[in-house]
């Protein structure tokens, strides 16, 4: 009977343990899943401002060169694609269109020296520049939790049971296509 005790005490700390350990972790998979889904929100915010860039952007290259049909047809698709992605992959191949349809937009606004002289013109092309830095910036943010909140599901014990409290692993959000975004537009004043 002696012995009992201490094993009871033994079983009682132990469960203590592994309850604090499971409370602690559960907590830290919470917090790490709302990082990311914050750092999606401020990429898809980003990408709804560069989205509404665009038409003025277009309409203001348009009216110099507005035999370009093509190249803005291709930012106008592209910038519908941006708009209905819904999750990292489909973004990703979104902004793979996107870089390539920029290039071309500014490409074709290269060739007009009144086009590039115009003060509304270099006002959209800073305002692009400054929103590519911005989702650039919050891609690194968002991948870096989604391997933070990955690392912490995968790894031992927590991946015993990470899944069965409802915790999956995220998608990072790469670009279909790295090559597309390798260089980004060439944008000159």
């Amino acid at each position: 009977m002696d012995f009992l005790i201490p094993a009871l005490i033994a079983v009682v700390v132990l469960a203590v343990i592994v309850g604090i350990y499971l409370w602690a972790t559960y907590n830290s998979l919470v917090s790490l899943n709302v990082r990311v889904d914050e750092a999606w929100s401020d990429i898809t915010v980003q990408l709804k401002r560069r989205a509404d860039l665009l038409p003025n952007l277009i309409e203001t290259v348009k009216g110099y060169a507005a035999h370009e049909k093509a190249v803005f047809e291709n930012v106008t698709q592209a910038r519908a694609e941006t708009l209905t992605a819904t999750s990292p992959a489909e973004a990703g191949v979104a902004e793979g269109h996107m870089q390539q349809a920029l290039k071309s937009l500014f490409a074709v606004a290269e060739a007009y020296p009144q086009l590039q002289a115009s003060q509304n013109f270099l006002q959209l092309q800073q305002a692009v520049v400054d929103t590519e830095d911005k989702i650039q910036a919050s891609r690194r943010f968002y991948n870096g939790g989604v391997r933070e909140l990955n690392t912490k599901i995968k790894v031992f014990p927590n991946n015993l049971f990470a899944r069965r409290l409802g915790f999956s692993e995220r998608e990072f959000f790469e670009v279909e296509n790295g090559a597309a975004i390798a260089e980004p537009p060439r944008i000159q004043f």
